[in-house]
């Protein structure tokens, strides 16, 4: 295996391809890839592996499959990640909380069409406790270290299921989002982070969060590829109360003249970071080389339902999923996820109400937008801290970093978080392109045209975005 250890790409084109010549097997990829953990060595990104031998008896089923079969598996031989807040079935549920585990009796439904369409599970991963946080260091399983520098935050909530694709070690991961987990985590490891429409994806099986607004995510090294995945697990579920059978608006592929919405100057805020600015900054002239259009927006009503989530009537929603928890073993729980979480035990009905009817509002204001704009896109995050400055100021800085992607979930919106450069430090920025509500295919063919036009490494590899059309694979150095 040392020969396939290192030129095994896990990215779905460069895959599936090897698979077809020969060049490699589904047991040869999951060879590599425990190689790979083992090599990286307590890096913070699992909280439970499946392990090589089950994961090469399931590749080996795979193998053993007539090829009719095989062809008819859309996911075939494909390695993936869950978060740690999804059941698998015969393995532990944490959302890193040791105290809370149980182990699953059934796989969520988005588990169990994966694996239906053919992919490997190939373990658990590591997440910010109850999925309350955006900056991936609040676990007591450690922090899944940066694709690109230890020292820095990984992002989160879904801190692993981001490293796993980025690091190589599975082509697609299943995350959650509720504020921004399944996009902050994309954006800190240049991966893709797809963010659909709330209410595509069941929910059943999964820990809750804020369940009224929360959808399972997608990472992946290229928006296609995420498109996979989304295409495999949408389904609508009847035993979930915000499951939703809408279908999708049609995909227009009409590039020229698109209009794309940003945060008015005065709402742009990097906090002081000019390099994420000036990243911010070639990222909407490479939009306008795409030939869109550009429209300064009116950021307000968004940035004011951010507010809501993690300090207003959204926090009730939080303590409520988990109040017999709290309530008898609150002892268990990380001192900054508890001090959160109850929280949301002084919020009344009032507020509730309160809140609910002005969210109504503030979404009436951004649905007028749409008339005005296609798209609106902003930086995905405003700028990256270090593991010590998270330390020094865990919550205002959690803050700021959602300033850009809080307000989706509430706003009913989708998006796609997709890689956009490096800083100067060598840190991975992302910008992310959001739409209304089933909009989720125009959004994902938007960010793909943007992603292809970066020519940047996929994940923390040194491979670059590999069309259809390419005869050879091109290779780069990783410059940072």
């Amino acid at each position: 295996m040392s020969g396939e250890h290192h030129t095994i790409e896990l990215d779905l084109p460069r895959l599936t391809a090897g698979y077809k010549n020969g060049s490699f097997t589904p047991s040869g990829v999951v060879e590599t890839i425990f190689d790979r953990i083992a090599e990286r060595g307590d890096d913070g990104v699992w909280i439970s592996l499946v392990g090589r031998d089950s994961a090469l008896t399931r590749a080996r089923q795979l193998e053993g499959l007539p090829p009719a079969v095989r062809a008819s598996l859309p996911l075939w031989g494909v390695p993936f990640s869950v978060k740690d807040c999804i059941d698998v079935v015969g393995l532990p549920t944490t959302s890193a909380c040791p105290d809370f585990s149980y182990v699953a009796e059934e796989s969520s439904p988005s588990v169990e069409r994966l694996l239906a369409a053919g992919a490997i599970l190939i373990g658990k991963t590591n997440m910010d406790q109850f999925a309350t946080g955006l900056v991936g260091v609040r676990s007591p399983y450690g922090v899944a270290r940066n694709a690109f520098n230890a020292d820095y935050i990984p992002g989160g909530s879904s801190s692993g299921a981001a490293v796993s694709v980025a690091a190589g070690l599975v082509s697609l991961a299943l995350g959650t989002d509720t504020g921004g987990s399944g996009r902050v985590p994309a954006a800190f490891n240049n991966v893709v982070g797809l963010k659909p429409t709330r209410g595509l994806i069941s929910r059943i099986g999964t820990v809750s969060a804020c369940r009224s607004i929360e959808t399972i995510s997608v990472f992946a090294l290229t928006v296609p590829d995420a498109q996979a995945a989304f295409d495999v697990i949408r389904d609508f579920d009847r035993r979930d109360p915000f499951s939703r059978a809408v279908p999708l608006a049609p995909l227009d592929k009409t590039i020229r003249g698109f209009r794309f919405g940003v945060p008015r100057p005065q709402h742009l805020d990097f906090f002081g970071d000019a390099g994420a600015a000036k990243l911010f900054d070639h990222a909407v002239r490479r939009l306008e080389d795409l030939g869109g259009i550009r429209v300064d927006v009116d950021f307000a009503p968004f940035l004011e339902i951010n507010d809501m989530l993690f300090r207003g009537p959204w926090l009730a929603e939080r303590y409520g999923a988990l109040k017999e928890f709290l309530d008898s073993r609150d002892s268990s729980v990380l001192p900054v996820t508890r001090d959160i979480l109850l929280g949301g035990a002084r919020i009344t009905g009032a507020d509730v109400f309160a809140g609910q009817q002005r969210l109504k509002l503030l979404k009436r204001e951004i649905n007028d937008l749409w008339r005005d704009i296609d798209v609106l896109v902003v930086p995905t995050t405003g700028t990256i801290y270090k593991n010590s400055e998270l330390e020094a100021d865990p919550v205002n800085l959690n803050t700021r970093t959602g300033t850009y992607t809080t307000f989706v979930n509430l706003a009913d919106l989708s998006a796609v978080a997709v890689p956009s450069g490096f800083l100067p430090n060598g840190l991975p920025q992302g910008v992310t392109v959001i739409g209304p509500a089933f909009a989720d295919n125009n959004v994902a063919w938007l960010a793909d045209k943007f992603h292809r036009s970066s020519e940047l490494p996929l994940g923390a590899r040194v491979v670059r975005y590999l069309d259809k059309s390419q005869n050879s694979e091109t290779r780069t150095e990783l410059v940072t």
